[in-house]
């Protein structure tokens, strides 16, 4: 299933399954006609008991009644995720990213959080006041959802925990990040965690750690690699999170970004006012959104 969040021209939002490239279904319209009662919000909908089979139930009925299907173009498209409690980012997790800027090859994840108010949807706009920072860089990365709640997990029981993938755009304000000396400030803009587009359930991702992953900006290709280069594998960093803090349904973990980064070309390739940047990931989607000043 691909499960992402809509809003209708009525201000009304919701989550909703990606049924067709012309079609998306509302869980709780479709799911109240066939008498199952499903949360708006994607962290609700995590968090409700037997979450999968109710979702599958309402989509049955809507494909077979039509009720709560709408049109994807008279719909706008959200972040899948808009109220995480937890925005968990791991750091130097590509051998060759932490080469490229001369850091050490971690023994252990090297985590740290971007605020939830960072957090924004596919075709949204990156913003920045270019007065707090002139070095805006992007880190394509795939993004860990949270099914269950999870405390110290084995790595064996890890994957159980995981609802499902998205692609992310870590983006980066790199003056900030290495002025402060840590890096909360300048990886937590408002708007500077771009997810989606929807949400990709572990059943439909095969192995997670062999989809190809890819940045461009303004069309030209600036990283491409797999996540076959992970240092930390999904089941690893989940289990190693667990062991310090209790993750939550609709929790978020960017697993870290490959080479090619723009701060680290040659010249550097940074962010500017109408820029554009995708991120893609094999199966998981193409992530695309536009960059302008305040």
């Amino acid at each position: 299933m691909r499960i992402g969040q809509y809003e209708t021209a009525d201000g009304k939002s919701w989550c909703g399954v990606k049924a067709t490239e012309e079609t998306v279904i509302n869980l709780s319209e479709a799911g109240a006609a066939a008498g199952i009662d499903i949360p708006r919000l994607s962290t609700d909908l995590l968090a409700n008991w037997q979450w999968r089979r109710k979702v599958e139930l309402a989509v049955e009925y809507a494909e077979e009644t039509g009720t709560g299907v709408y049109d994807a173009d008279n719909v706008d498209r959200l972040p899948p995720v808009t109220n995480p409690e937890k925005v968990v980012c791991v750091g130097l997790n590509y051998r060759d990213h932490a080469e490229e800027g001369d850091n050490p090859i971690p023994d252990e994840p090297v985590l740290f959080s971007k605020f939830p108010t960072s957090v924004s949807g596919p075709e949204s706009t990156i913003r920045w006041d270019p007065e707090l920072t002139q070095k805006v860089d992007y880190e394509a990365e795939l993004v860990v959802v949270i099914g269950r709640e999870t405390r110290r997990v084995s790595r064996e029981a890890a994957l159980d925990h995981v609802a499902g993938y998205l692609v992310g755009n870590d983006v980066s304000a790199r003056d900030l990040q290495h002025g402060d000396g840590q890096w909360v400030r300048g990886k937590s803009l408002d708007s500077f965690a771009p997810i989606g587009p929807e949400i990709v359930t572990t059943d439909e991702v095969e192995d997670p750690h062999d989809l190809d992953i890819w940045a461009e900006v303004n069309g030209e290709r600036v990283q491409d690699s797999t996540t076959a280069n992970l240092i930390f594998g999904i089941d690893e960093l989940v289990s190693f999170c667990s062991q310090a803090f209790t993750l939550k349904p609709g929790d978020l973990i960017f697993t870290g970004t490959p080479p090619g980064v723009g701060l680290y070309r040659e010249p550097p390739v940074l962010l500017e006012d109408g820029d554009s940047v995708t991120i893609g990931i094999s199966d998981i989607g193409e992530l695309t959104n536009s960059c302008a000043y305040l």
